[in-house]
Parts: C-alpha cells; sequence; structure tokens
C-alpha cells in the first residue's frame, strides 16, 4: 500500500464539517470507483489502468483508493463481482421464460453478448484483456463463471432432448449427454469468440451481427 498522500478530495480530520458532509458515503465511493474503473476500460488504445490514473480521474490521491479497496486487484474483484452477479440473474430470468432446449441455451448466448454490448469495459474483463499481469486469481475467476454458463447451457440442451424424446426411441438416438456437451461447448466458445472480435475491435465491430443466423447453425 503506497504512503499517505495528501489530495484536494481526500478525508482529513481538520477539514471543516460542511465539506465532509458533502463527501460520499463509504459505499458510494466504492461504486464511484468501480464506475470509474470500468469507464477508463472501455476508452479506446486500451492501456493499462493504473491506480495513478484512475486516482486522477477521481481527482483524488492513490491512498484515497485504498480506503476503499485493499489492492487493485480487489477493484477488479468488484467488477467481477457485478459481472458474475448480472449475468447469472439474467440467466435465471431466462430459465424462468424459456423452456429447456436449444431456444432457451440460445437466448442465455445472447444474453450475455447484450450484456457485453452494453458494458463495453466489462468486455474487457471478461475477455481477460485487462486482466493481464494482474493477479492470477482474477482471470480464474471469469474462467469459472464462463465455466458456469457452459454447464447452464449442457443442462438445458440435455433437459430440451428429453422432452423431445419418447422413452422408445431413446435408446437409437446418439447420447444427448455427449451432444449437449459438444454444442455446448461450441455455443461457449462462439460466445467468447465474438467478446474477443468487439473488444479487440475497440468495440466497433457489433457484438450482435447475424446474430440469429449464426446460432440456427449451432443449435
Amino acid at each position: 500500500m503506497p504512503a499517505p498522500m495528501t489530495a484536494p478530495n481526500d478525508e482529513s480530520d481538520d477539514e471543516p464539517l460542511a465539506a465532509a458532509r458533502k463527501r460520499p458515503r463509504p459505499g458510494e465511493r466504492r461504486v464511484q470507483i468501480l464506475q470509474t474503473l470500468a469507464a477508463m476500460l472501455q476508452q479506446p488504445g486500451g492501456e493499462r489502468v493504473t491506480t495513478a490514473a484512475l486516482a486522477a480521474h477521481l481527482g483524488v490521491s492513490e491512498a484515497a483508493l485504498y480506503r476503499h479497496f485493499a489492492s487493485k486487484a480487489q477493484m477488479f474483484e468488484g467488477l467481477i463481482d457485478f459481472i458474475e452477479q448480472s449475468l447469472m440473474a439474467l440467466v435465471r430470468q431466462v430459465q424462468e421464460r424459456e423452456a429447456p432446449g436449444a431456444q432457451q441455451a440460445a437466448r442465455i448466448v445472447t444474453m450475455v453478448l447484450h450484456f457485453a454490448e452494453k458494458n463495453p469495459g466489462m468486455t474487457r474483463v471478461m475477455t481477460g484483456e485487462a486482466l493481464v499481469l494482474e493477479n492470477e486469481r482474477l482471470q480464474e475467476r471469469m474462467n469459472l463463471l464462463f465455466d458456469k454458463i457452459e454447464s447452464v447451457l449442457r443442462q438445458t440442451l440435455r433437459e430440451g432432448v428429453a422432452l423431445s424424446t419418447s422413452a422408445s426411441t431413446a435408446a437409437s438416438t446418439s447420447t444427448p449427454a455427449s451432444d449437449a456437451q459438444v454444442k455446448a461447448s461450441l455455443m461457449m466458445a462462439f460466445a467468447l469468440g465474438r467478446l474477443q472480435q468487439f473488444a479487440r475491435s475497440g468495440f466497433k465491430r457489433p457484438v450482435m451481427l447475424h446474430l440469429d443466423a449464426c446460432l440456427a447453425l449451432l443449435r
């Protein structure tokens, strides 16, 4: 942790009480830091965001950042928490609205890509681009999230086959579990590829381009 530094927005015991009341509460400041970090990640060029640059954007010292986050890695973990909570909440919504099967799986992939389209800065975290040279556990967490989503795809595809296949014909079909695993893997690979293209193009290449046609080929 860097040594304490003074800055116009730093908290200080000798500042007037009126000024102190205008400062965001600790929870609000944490959100502000994460929002600023996400905004910086979507800027053209894709340079690695440093705590010095982040502090400058917020108009505070680096020491002020470390009052709310123990490390830069913890800031990225905050973004990953938001990504995971958002995506899994959307997955649950799809599961509630769509019957298990290929259509539900396609809808989940669409939801992931739509989230990226609406949150470009988060896309660089999702692809791991923003996590290069950061703590390895951050990439591991993103990998686990995509494994979780792929597991959901595999399960809904398997259940869809079970619902559409009668017991008398089940034995004559190719193994549903194997087919579901292959299709889920392809759909996840497609989604990750789209995220990479979107991020590497500076968010210029439409992430939803010909999406329905592409997903139809994967189902």
